[in-house]
């Protein structure tokens, strides 16, 4: 087991603090959605958290509904790492996102708490892990999880400037995973709205051809729905499909 070397008294120089939160604050901004951002923050960390002259493998996990969830790797191979810690069911990285401290294993071969995952983890040419937890809301948690092929691949400085990192990023993360709910929350109000509109539409349709009246022409509608056990507007696109050429639906939410 691997002693995580005293990070305390390292700093990053404020200057590229700027820097690293400018360039988070434009990965937002670029983003054409979450799943963008997720990719684009992988890839920008597995390129800033680098040593000197290595490369290394990194992964966003998020835990949803209980259960970790891997949301964006830099390469194929940190997604092949996930997915064995989820098989053998832990290792650093869930252990950095449950517990909330960092783990580092500077080297696979000595250690000895998750010795299947580390002996299979070691058969894809990774030597050195690093999981850094990022603070989420609520009851939500995550983690970066950096892969090396070094052994000792992280120097104090490294995992210094890796949980600095994670400070920034998770600040960054809790207002993408905000602006994505927002997001759904927007699609969900427009789907129901086009759905509203149809119903209305269809409803009009039935009161104009059977001169009934509202009530009366919703209840033919939802008859229809269930004795065909099609949805209501699905029906009711149906009922608008059959009077008109151009059964396109406009509600305010057009853009």
């Amino acid at each position: 087991m691997d002693a995580l070397p005293d990070t305390a008294s390292l700093h990053v120089a404020p200057a590229v603090q700027d820097g690293i939160i400018s360039r988070l604050q434009d990965l937002v901004l670029q983003a054409d959605d979450a799943q963008d951002f997720f990719k684009e923050l992988a890839v920008f960390s597995a390129s800033l958290l680098a040593p000197p002259g290595e490369a290394v493998h990194c992964n966003l996990t998020v835990v949803r509904r209980k259960r970790p969830v891997s949301i964006a790797s830099s390469t194929p191979t940190a997604r092949v790492m996930e997915d064995l810690q989820y098989a053998y069911g832990d290792g650093p990285c869930l252990t950095a996102m449950r517990t909330g401290k960092t783990v580092y294993v500077a080297d696979v071969a000595r250690e000895h708490r998750w010795p299947e995952y580390t002996q299979a983890v070691a058969g894809h040419g990774v030597s050195s892990i690093l999981g850094v937890p990022l603070e989420l809301e609520g009851n939500s948690s995550a983690a970066l999880n950096i892969y090396s092929s070094a052994v000792d691949g992280f120097s104090p400085e490294d995992i210094a400037r890796a949980e600095s990192f994670g400070e920034q990023s998770a600040k960054t993360l809790r207002l993408e995973l905000r602006l994505a709910q927002l997001r759904d929350a927007k699609e969900d109000l427009e789907a129901a709205m086009k759905s509203r509109t149809a119903i209305d539409i269809a409803v009009g349709v039935i009161m104009a051809q059977n001169r009934c009246s509202q009530a009366a022409a919703m209840a033919i509608l939802r008859k229809a729905s269930n004795s065909r056990n099609i949805k209501l507007r699905d029906v009711a696109a149906g009922v608008i499909e059959s009077v008109s050429p151009d059964p396109a639906l406009w509600t305010h939410f057009e853009e």
